[in-house]
């Protein structure tokens, strides 16, 4: 009897390791949950809090990122190869933040063929493609930008903007609801024509000067990124026209936090990045998981000035 059971037992663990015991070591790599999320850039200290909420996330959910993006925001061919790179990697599921909301079509039709689910962050596409999309309120934060600009210069004069692109979904909205909300709410105040500087903070410099030098009544100016308000930010400087224009913009970074504080800056819209990153990988695990997802995961924002700008509530976004 003994010996029937002891033959049982090794019979069982014998099926056992023929199961599992053979698996070759290689194939528990191929279990891995793997999710590149392709941003616009990582030029700018918001890109790097991103990355950082996306990490968080990956260790959180035990799955790999990988956080990608071109050098500069103007680089639109440089992140569609490297979307089309990262989807051939035959990734499980895709973040992705487009520079232009349509160039990008063909390759999501790909990844939706291929049952990849897309989640978009911090700028949408011209598409029903992605799941979801985590990102700020732009249209209502751009219009707070307005109402903050208004405010500071009593409701009337002349004031320009500087928007990072006219092809991403944040750069039209930023753009869109800074001007619907000036021309609503503020008969008073002249806009002149929007200018884009790509994102870059020196083509904003060049540009945001020959505005000013073109326009001595200016009053105001509205920066629609980090690189596009520290292009005001230095134009200003270097005209020495420090609390003469007053300048509000979107993200913070050190170099705007510190000229918010000297007053340089008026005070700016601060997203969070880091949970914007943390909702992009969680959202994706979920969709792989089955479950239904908002068409919008709103990730926040708050305005900073120097009479909020070290409260709990600011410091908890800034990413200096």
């Amino acid at each position: 009897m003994n010996k029937i059971k002891t033959g049982a037992v090794l019979l069982v663990l014998a099926m056992l390791f023929t199961v599992y015991g053979c698996k070759p070591q290689a194939d528990t790599a191929g279990d891995t949950i793997y999710i590149p999320l392709v941003s616009k850039g990582f030029q700018h200290q918001f890109w790097q809090a991103v990355r950082q909420g996306a990490e968080n996330a990956a260790k959180d959910l035990g799955v790999e990122i990988n956080f990608i993006g071109p050098e500069s925001e103007s680089q639109v061919d440089k992140q569609i190869e490297m979307l089309q790179t990262e989807l051939g990697k035959n990734p499980k599921a895709l973040g992705f933040a487009a520079l232009d909301s349509q160039a990008a079509s063909p390759l999501l039709q790909q990844a939706q063929a291929n049952n990849i689910p897309v989640i978009a962050f911090d700028s949408g596409v011209d598409s029903d493609i992605p799941l979801t999309t985590v990102s700020t309120d732009n249209q209502a934060a751009a219009a707070l930008a307005a109402d903050k600009l208004a405010e500071a210069i009593g409701g009337s004069g002349k004031v320009a903007l500087i928007v990072h692109d006219q092809t991403s979904r944040t750069g039209i909205e930023r753009r869109d609801g800074f001007l619907n909300r000036m021309k609503e709410a503020y008969p008073n105040i002249q806009v002149l024509e929007t200018q884009y500087g790509g994102g870059d903070h020196l083509r904003s410099t060049e540009i945001a000067k020959a505005v000013i030098n073109g326009n001595p009544d200016l009053k105001g100016y509205y920066g629609s990124n980090e690189g596009s308000a520290i292009g005001v930010v230095n134009a200003v400087s270097e005209l020495n026209l420090s609390g003469k224009i007053v300048v509000v913009g979107f993200d913070s970074g050190k170099l705007q936090l510190d000229a918010i504080r000297s007053g340089l800056m008026y005070g700016a819209v601060q997203q969070n990045p880091v949970k914007m990153g943390y909702e992009t990988v969680r959202a994706a695990v979920d969709a792989l998981n089955g479950k239904t997802l908002p068409k919008v995961i709103d990730s926040g924002f708050v305005w900073a000035d120097t009479n909020n700008i070290d409260t709990p509530e600011v410091q908890a976004v800034v990413y200096e």
